[in-house]
């Protein structure tokens, strides 16, 4: 996009304005609106009910690892959970009522060593649980990742095209990485205090019915005003990661813009807009954290008023004494220790649902992603489509991105296989589209696409793409060294047949005189080339991986005019004996093309060699003389 200064400083006090709280609240449809004008994704909010189904369907990732380790993190946790119900019991009962009152020091001996000896097996059985949680937990976490990305790569170019970097970045890492704490610990402990908190509920009304309904009847209250914050939660920490997706879009899309934003001097206005960003996704996760705060006085509060009861209550019955239907001094004692630890799972509980519903939130969005269906997907019977010789057909091929903009019209055109035709015309002319239909990025809204007499849509896309190669006029090079980057066309090619189609791209003189030669690192992106190195490097990786069909898209367009010659007989060596299609503006690249389409407005207009649309005067031939008025007038 280019802009004057002041039409920028505008666009960046909208930006600055909408920053920090324009997906917050009721604005969120409005602002989404407001944004789609200037071409952002807005991730929304996800509203559905809270469902068992969605945790159901996590759960599922547990499967393939639940005989290896749940058998024995539940047997510890087992083990761990009785220990803990027992030593009350023994202290109350026992201890007191019976080594105490009947003064018996060696069974007051012996109660101490047994206990003392429960413990021992009590940290033994934790040490083995979290082991086995931890390792159950990142294998489960692992396997998520993996899915998702390897889902979010065979995804259509549609999906791309409606989504930023950023927020598919937060969805793959943030998003998954907030499920970790309940795949690692939060599956064992909801049980383990599930078991507890049933057995000390059995225990109270076993040692004193009256005391123990006494006691618990906060609970229903307890949960009732909890469940009415459960909905308000959830969102709350959808609208964290919605804020948080927004940030790492920004973050993204700043690092890679920053050499245009010091260009500018918009430092500071940029600036300004990230503390816009970064200031919704502190309020919003602000909020969402004093929601779910919310959960632990709720717990004390109710820990308070049963310890009341137990006070008064129970002091009560003590006085009546257990031949009057009262209690003993030990049944008081095991009491106040079940009491203790009646609460602590309750918190814990409260804790975990406030995690279970940070992982609704995640999962939604992580299963939004994996829900979606990719708009080019392969039939169920789809063949694999062999060598191929390279004839590309259209039959009346109508296509559109949006469906009130149509990007090709009824297009109609053969390549024979061998040929080298060149698609020239003005920007949105549907020269790319007609290469990303070739490629199968899209496919048509009306009529075919045919390589060989095979409609693309009947057969594998592997078997497709594995024999097209496209080079880009962005050429992008990957971090790590040269020879990694070209061999990214063929990962099994030999180093000899790197170095080979190296020089053969003449691509061989400017590695030799790399530090490293073929080993040397370059930066992400390939900063430490030149324009023109990139493009050898990416003509070396496209010959590498022997296409039968090859696609330049603008592939010199950045070039100057000194590279140019040495891209020029890379270009001849790149295309002899393939299919080629080329799409540029360059009378130098697209001159010696056996067939030249001309489109204008997604219908092609003319067609033919060099010469022949020279001689009719037509568009292609004001489009060459349009060029070479330019280059006079330098």
């Amino acid at each position: 996009m280019i802009f004057n200064i002041g039409t920028k400083k505008k666009w960046f006090r909208h930006r600055i304005r909408n920053g920090g709280n324009c997906l917050s609240g009721k604005k969120i449809k409005e602002e989404s609106r407001h944004l789609k004008r200037f071409h952002y994704t807005v991730d929304t909010v996800i509203d559905k009910p809270f469902n068992w189904k969605q945790i159901w369907r996590l759960m599922q990732y547990v499967k393939p690892y639940a005989k290896t380790y749940l058998p024995g993190a539940i047997t510890a946790m087992l083990i761990s959970t009785i220990i803990r119900l027992t030593v009350p019991i023994l202290v109350g009962k026992v201890a007191i009522d019976m080594a105490i009152r009947d003064e018996n020091p060696a069974l007051l001996t012996y109660l101490v060593f047994i206990i003392g000896i429960l413990y021992v097996f009590n940290y033994a059985a934790n040490v083995f649980r979290i082991k086995w949680v931890n390792h159950l937990g990142q294998n489960v976490i692992y396997d998520l990742r993996q899915h998702l990305f390897s889902h979010v790569q065979r995804l259509s170019h549609r999906f791309f095209d409606s989504r930023s970097a950023g927020s598919i970045l937060v969805r793959i890492l943030n998003d998954v990485n907030s499920l970790q704490e309940l795949f690692t610990n939060g599956i064992i402990s909801l049980l383990m205090d599930m078991v507890t908190l049933v057995g000390i509920i059995i225990i109270l009304f076993v040692l004193s019915p009256p005391l123990a309904l006494a006691v618990v009847i906060v609970i229903p209250l307890m949960f009732y005003i909890s469940t009415k914050l459960r909905k308000n939660i959830r969102r709350s920490w959808q609208e964290v990661r919605m804020h948080q997706s927004r940030l790492n879009s920004h973050l993204n899309e700043s690092l890679q813009g920053m050499r245009i934003t010091q260009s500018f001097s918009q430092e500071e206005e940029n600036a300004e807009f990230f503390s816009g960003v970064n200031k919704g996704y502190f309020n919003s996760f602000r909020i969402a954290a004093k929601k779910s705060a919310m959960f632990r006085p709720l717990v004390e509060l109710s820990d308070a008023i049963g310890t009341v009861i137990l006070i008064a209550y129970g002091s009560y019955l003590l006085l009546l004494g257990p031949e009057n239907g009262g209690i003993a001094i030990g049944t008081f004692v095991s009491f106040a220790f079940f009491l203790g630890m009646f609460w602590e799972p309750i918190s814990r509980l409260g804790q975990m649902y406030n995690q279970l519903l940070m992982a609704m939130a995640s999962s939604e969005r992580i299963f939004e992603f994996l829900d979606e269906k990719p708009n080019v997907k392969e039939k169920d019977n789809a063949y694999s489509l062999e060598q191929i010789e390279g004839n590309i057909a259209f039959e009346n091929v109508e296509f559109s991105y949006q469906s009130d903009r149509i990007a090709l019209k009824d297009i109609s055109l053969d390549i024979e296989a061998g040929q080298t035709i060149a698609l020239v015309g003005h920007t949105g002319s549907g020269k790319s589209t007609i290469a990303n239909l070739i490629s199968r990025f899209y496919d048509p809204t009306k009529g075919n696409v045919l390589i060989d007499g095979h409609n693309l849509r009947d057969v594998s896309l592997d078997s497709l793409r594995s024999q097209i190669s496209v080079v880009l006029q962005d050429t992008f090079i990957f971090s790590g060294t040269i020879m990694e980057n070209i061999r990214f066309g063929r990962p099994n090619a030999t180093d000899q047949e790197v170095m080979e189609a190296a020089k053969v791209v003449g691509a061989d003189d400017f590695i030799s005189r790399l530090n490293n030669g073929y080993d040397t690192e370059v930066e992400e992106r390939g900063n430490i080339l030149s324009a023109g190195e990139r493009q050898l490097l990416s003509f070396t990786r496209a010959l590498l991986a022997n296409p039968r069909i090859i696609i330049l898209d603008e592939a010199t367009a950045s070039i100057d005019t000194e590279s140019e010659v040495r891209i020029q007989n890379a270009l001849r060596e790149l295309l002899k004996g393939r299919t080629s299609i080329i799409i540029a503006h360059r009378l130098s690249t697209i001159r010696d093309a056996d067939v030249i389409f001309v489109l204008e407005n997604g219908s092609i207009l003319e067609q033919g060699n060099h010469e022949a649309l020279l001689e009719k005067e037509g568009k292609y031939y004001h489009l060459v003389k349009s060029q070479f008025h330019m280059l006079d007038a330098i």
